[in-house]
């Protein structure tokens, strides 16, 4: 079982191919996920990403997207232990597991802020 499980789940009122767009760019990844080195190892198109990861952390991550209602229900999941190099303290470990689960939520509100730009829901998309 990973040291680090950490799950999200936040709907944003897009399509799903817009939010894959978005993903799709390893610019995002980089900035969204600036200590972790992501690979590929599933590109699942409009249905999400699935990401190797080293860095701060080793293991795997994941955005899920389900089409929901007039929107999309983004799912993230991060499962990763400490670098080998590292050995993490219990209160550490929970300080690094609630940096995470801040930082999962960040993101995905800057992009429901910057991707649905003002968007209400059962409204069309604002011109």
């Amino acid at each position: 079982m990973p040291t680090v499980d950490i799950v999200d789940e936040t709907f944003l009122l897009v399509p799903p191919a817009v939010l894959a767009a978005t993903y799709a760019d390893p610019d995002v990844w980089r900035e969204c996920w600036p200590d972790l080195r992501l690979e590929v190892y599933a590109d699942r198109g409009e249905e999400g990403l699935r990401w190797t990861v080293t860095g701060a952390l080793v293991g795997t991550q994941e955005v899920w997207l389900e089409p929901m209602l007039d929107g999309t229900l983004a799912h993230y999941f991060l499962r990763a232990d400490p670098p080998p190099d590292r050995n993490w303290s219990p209160s550490m470990l929970r300080r690094v597991i609630t940096a995470r689960q801040v930082a999962a939520k960040t993101v995905s509100l800057r992009l429901k802020r910057t991707l649905e730009a003002g968007r209400r829901p059962g409204c069309p998309p604002l011109e």
